[in-house]
């Protein structure tokens, strides 16, 4: 089965429409299910990417949570089968795409007022989440030693404090960016082995690094991110006091004229150029 997300929303689409379609309200909402959980599957199985450099990241995150409008709640709750179905359907076809459970996949249904009425979302379950984030940090001896941090638009500065962190337009990114150029899970920045790597979650508009378009780079400091177009800088340590106060520092030649380091399809880093 292809990795692509409209492959996978076809997929979720299908089983949904076979096996639940006479327990949702109508096909808008088998649509919209199918979307969101495309959209969380596709996620998940770029973090797998990862795993081959990062040892520490053994499992995918596990507990995830369907999202609807409380007065849409007690609906749903009513019919526990419609549950039951659709994370079989999840864990089925999250298996089919090669993502690898350590415990049975779990859908909670939960309510959100700021959701529509005639809309829902599924979100990975933020616990589970921060308590991983922590597994990982913790066995990891090589967890960052200086801080790091993008300057965002050239304005805003947004510090890289955890091993994973989500770029995109859904409020659920760890840095949410409100522009309509940048898909609504578009990037993520992992921390593996001492270094700073950013992977394009197939996003609409590109990741470029040094306007060099890329779907793995390792970040240097100065180096210029751009999601769509909107210009992202990311450097180490401290950030300059002229950037705090809203003002932006132009970049070196030395600095915007380094080749940047991008992961080809290879088992190796000795073969990566830099």
């Amino acid at each position: 089965m292809s990795n692509q997300l409209s492959d996978i929303e076809i997929r979720l689409q299908t089983l949904i429409e076979v096996h639940l379609m006479k327990y949702l309200p109508g096909p808008a909402y088998q649509d919209r299910i199918a979307q969101r959980m495309a959209e969380v599957l596709r996620l998940q199985r770029a973090q797998i990417t990862t795993q081959e450099l990062d040892q520490s990241t053994r499992s995918s995150k596990s507990q995830f949570q369907l999202v609807v409008h409380p007065s849409t709640l007690a609906q749903w709750q009513r019919e526990p089968r419609l549950m039951e179905g659709l994370t079989k359907i999840f864990s089925l076809v999250a298996n089919e795409i090669g993502i690898k459970f350590t415990n049975t996949p779990a859908l909670t249904l939960v309510s959100d007022s700021l959701i529509a009425v005639d809309n829902l979302d599924v979100r990975i379950n933020k616990t589970e989440s921060i308590a991983e984030t922590q597994v990982l940090r913790e066995g990891n001896e090589e967890a960052p030693i200086r801080s790091a941090f993008l300057i965002v638009g050239g304005t805003k500065v947004f510090t890289l404090e955890n091993a994973v962190t989500n770029l995109g337009r859904r409020l659920d990114n760890h840095l949410v960016v409100d522009d309509p150029r940048v898909s609504r899970y578009h990037a993520q920045i992992r921390y593996v082995r001492g270094r700073f790597i950013i992977f394009d979650l197939n996003s609409t508009g590109g990741t470029y690094v040094n306007g060099q378009r890329t779907t793995q780079s390792v970040l240097y400091p100065g180096d210029v991110i751009s999601l769509s177009g909107l210009p992202i800088v990311f450097g180490q340590d401290n950030p300059p006091n002229s950037i705090m106060s809203g003002d932006t520092v132009p970049l070196s030649p030395a600095i915007s004229e380094r080749k940047t380091a991008t992961f080809k399809n290879s088992k190796s880093e000795d073969d990566h150029q830099v």
